[in-house]
């Protein structure tokens, strides 16, 4: 199996003693098959193809030209997409409309960074007499990008197309719990012209090639998008060659209800925001919180909706899939046990559609907790699982301390009809996005994303990534 190998330099290579790693179905708990259990010297081999290729072939290409490649590899991912589509839900358990909307959008990646690629233009100083000043944006050289299990064809397009199109070369190591739509996505990159070394892909554990990736001394530019626990140490590690990071380390987004808003709306997105792959996306809308004056009636009817959720296998498309693994299943089932015992109470919860064929996946049943206190753990944590915590909230003020209460500042929704306040509301809350009457957009690709905080530093998607993956250099010319 060709999977049973990393991609370097352009080459399918067994690890050194052809170690492998079993990926496992998520929604039946079902072996599907190996991957290659790559380490440090695969990771040496690839930080050198991309050195040789940003120095050669790859480095010299016109912009135009990379462009022309990440969009042929949008089209290509198109013409491709049902298959991917069962691969990215086989691996995850997501329902297959989802994991459909995530390869559009990981095309869409690749599509937008093929139109930027030769868009990213320098600026001029007036400076003394005699002198031309110029600032030019130049590609970083090598990045090193170390991607998550929740979203790995949407995050290969998100940390390869912005670094592509500028001209670095990349070595991406994706999570072990799921990778096989991301070494299908590699091998139509080969065959749409991208030339070696310009991609490559090592598959491993986090603690063998993870950490060789994050402390190489020949890497200039590493993203990472994880846990801040695991970012802190990628920060450190990267800190020791004097590495600069981009982190998304995740959130606990608020949706913040006034009085005034439309309720069915926001009734609808707060279910929507949560219960998306399962509650397993940073951006999950994990708290809504709520004027008290409206609360108890607002509650009924989100418990109300909730009781309508149905979890179940990738190919029965339902609400919610399965977790990502039995580990994750424990830790979120682990937050529920201690919020029992806490005496937090269930508002609603959804139900698990399984059958002897799905007994052994990893299901969680979709909740939603009233009450919650503001220092409790579900309140604060992220949860990375269905589960929802309802807060009441007493005026503007109390809103903003409540949304900004915990470590994280990724995405906030802000739902009122009045437009003063939602100005207000937009500036006081600390977030990287801020949705005013909705959440979310459609996969974003084009809105700058990052957080605030123990979200992260840097920003993703749009025209800032390529700001991100570049580096400015000032060209001082007396001319005379």
């Amino acid at each position: 199996m060709k999977w049973q190998s990393v991609y370097i330099d352009g080459s399918w290579v067994r690890p050194e003693g052809a170690q492998t790693l079993t990926m496992v179905a998520p929604s039946t708990g079902a072996e599907i098959g190996e991957i290659a259990r790559g380490g440090a010297p695969e990771i040496d081999a690839a930080v050198l193809a991309a050195r040789n290729a940003f120095e050669g072939a790859w480095g010299q290409m016109a912009a135009v030209e990379r462009g022309r490649l990440l969009t042929r590899l949008g089209q290509a991912i198109l013409d491709q997409e049902d298959e991917l589509t069962e691969l990215e839900a086989l691996d995850t358990g997501k329902p297959l409309a989802l994991a459909r909307g995530d390869i559009r959008a990981c095309a869409r990646y690749f599509e937008f960074y093929g139109g930027a690629a030769d868009k990213v233009h320098g600026e001029t100083i007036p400076f003394l007499q005699g002198y031309q000043v110029m600032i030019v944006r130049e590609a970083r050289g090598v990045t090193g990008h170390i991607i998550p299990w929740n979203y790995p064809a949407q995050m290969f397009g998100r940390a390869l197309g912005a670094a592509l199109a500028v001209g670095n070369a990349a070595v991406l190591k994706p999570a072990e719990e799921a990778c096989l739509s991301v070494l299908r996505l590699v091998e139509l990159a080969e065959e749409v012209g991208f030339p070696p070394g310009a991609i490559n892909v090592v598959t491993g554990l986090g603690e063998e090639a993870g950490a060789a990736l994050s402390n190489h001394p020949d890497i200039d530019l590493l993203s990472f998008t994880g846990s801040p626990e695991v970012g802190t140490l990628v920060q450190k590690s990267a800190a020791e060659n004097h590495v600069p990071c981009v982190l998304e380390l995740g959130g606990k987004s608020p949706q913040i209800v006034f009085a005034d808003a439309d309720r069915d709306a926001a009734i609808k997105t707060s279910v929507a925001a949560l219960v998306q792959n399962t509650g397993q996306t940073c951006s999950a809308g994990s708290r809504v919180l709520i004027e008290r004056s409206i609360y108890d009636e607002f509650l009924a009817a989100l418990a109300k909706q909730f009781k309508t959720l149905c979890a179940g296998s990738h190919d029965k498309d339902l609400n919610c899939g399965p977790v990502i693994s039995k580990v994750q299943q424990e830790r979120v089932l682990g937050f529920l046990e201690r919020a029992k015992s806490d005496g937090i109470e269930i508002a609603a919860q959804g139900q698990i559609m399984t059958d002897e064929a799905t007994s052994g996946g990893y299901y969680v049943p979709p909740t939603l907790y009233r009450m919650v206190p503001r220092d409790h753990e579900l309140a604060c944590e992220e949860v990375f699982g269905p589960v929802l915590a309802a807060i009441p909230f007493d005026d503007e003020a109390d809103a903003v301390r409540l949304a900004n209460g915990t470590d994280y500042g990724l995405i906030a929704g802000i739902w009122t009809e009045s437009g003063a306040r939602q100005m207000r509301m937009a500036k006081a809350v600390r977030a990287g996005q801020i949705y005013i009457n909705g959440y979310g957009a459609g996969g974003g690709i084009e809105l700058p994303f990052g957080g605030f905080k123990k979200s992260g530093h840097g920003r993703e998607k749009g025209l800032e990534a390529l700001k991100e993956f570049t580096v400015s250099k000032t060209v001082v010319i007396n001319h005379g």
